[in-house]
């Protein structure tokens, strides 16, 4: 095997992730050495506005992906939640370690929980799948923009007069950080973004010793679940200027999947389950029952906006 360089964003988070794939693959072959590679995307220069104005697709993987079809370095680590649900022609997934716990988790500034939240708390969240759930789920709440790496909105909690904010349970568990968390939210309250919780570790597809290097790697069971939830967005064509969720769970031999679409202010919030044997036929399913309920007028009014 020859020298190794990985791409990876340069967040705390990022560098943390990335590390700790290159420890599991130093034990599969000592050996080999790996050279991480910081890219900077265009998601993470853009912080002052929330990502649903950004628009587009891959926001925090473009820059990542180019590189791998420049050659410059030879795997990537992404989180899987900012994957876009086709992969370029060229690229693979070569391994989806385990996943962390893939809920949210609310982080109180005086440790109360969702519900003993006051009313008009506000509460800093970047995404408009949080809000929409959060806000169907407690009206008078106060939604407020938050950007910023995982650190910088640990901070902002208290520099801005926040109440609370939500972050993926994964991140503060692999920072290290989720004693931080005051409740990890229900699935029934607020379904987790598609591939929370997991990595993909992408090369190219041409490249079949890095392949079969990289696949050590891979958990059966969480691709079967992710596999799931990126069928549901492919077939929703849903990206971050929707509220979208998608969540998949392995129970023996069936596979569960719950998904949802909604409007920003909550007040639409479709949502559908279904069980089955199959991912990808199971993500579909889903999906179409949401689009019988009416998920794709909403999709369409979010897709006009956007390129208007």
């Amino acid at each position: 095997m020859r020298h190794l360089i990985v791409g990876t964003r340069q967040s705390s988070l990022a560098l943390t992730q990335t590390n700790w794939v290159c420890s599991q693959l130093a034990e599969f072959d000592p050996d080999v050495k790996i050279e991480t590679e910081h890219i900077v995307t265009r998601g993470d220069r853009i912080l002052n506005v929330t990502l649903s104005k950004v628009g587009g697709k891959g926001l925090f993987v473009k820059e990542i992906e180019q590189a791998l079809f420049d050659k410059k370095i030879d795997f990537a680590v992404h989180s899987m939640k900012d994957m876009p649900a086709v992969i370029p022609p060229g690229l693979v997934i070569a391994a989806v370690p385990e996943r962390e716990d893939p809920r949210d988790v609310l982080v109180s500034r005086d440790g109360r929980n969702f519900t003993e939240l006051p009313k008009g708390a506000k509460i800093g969240t970047s995404s408009l799948r949080r809000s929409a759930q959060l806000q169907a789920a407690r009206p008078d709440l106060e939604i407020v923009p938050l950007r910023g790496n995982i650190d910088t909105r640990l901070r902002k909690l208290e520099e801005d007069g926040l109440d609370a904010i939500v972050l993926a349970a994964a991140g503060l568990s692999r920072m290290g950080w989720l004693n931080r968390a005051t409740e990890r939210l229900s699935v029934d309250i607020c379904i987790p973004a598609v591939g929370q919780g997991a990595l993909a570790i992408q090369c190219r597809e041409d490249d079949q010793e890095v392949i079969d290097f990289l696949a050590q790697m891979d958990h059966p069971v969480t691709r079967l679940e992710v596999t799931a939830e990126r069928a549901f967005l492919d077939r929703m064509n849903g990206g971050c200027q929707v509220p979208i969720g998608g969540y998949a769970e392995q129970m023996d031999d069936w596979l569960s999947l719950r998904g949802f679409v909604g409007l920003p202010d909550g007040s639409v919030l479709l949502k559908e389950f279904a069980e089955g044997k199959q991912p990808r036929e199971l993500g579909i399913q889903v999906a179409e029952k949401l689009i019988e309920k009416g998920a794709r007028e909403i999709l369409d009014m979010f897709g006009e906006e956007q390129n208007s």
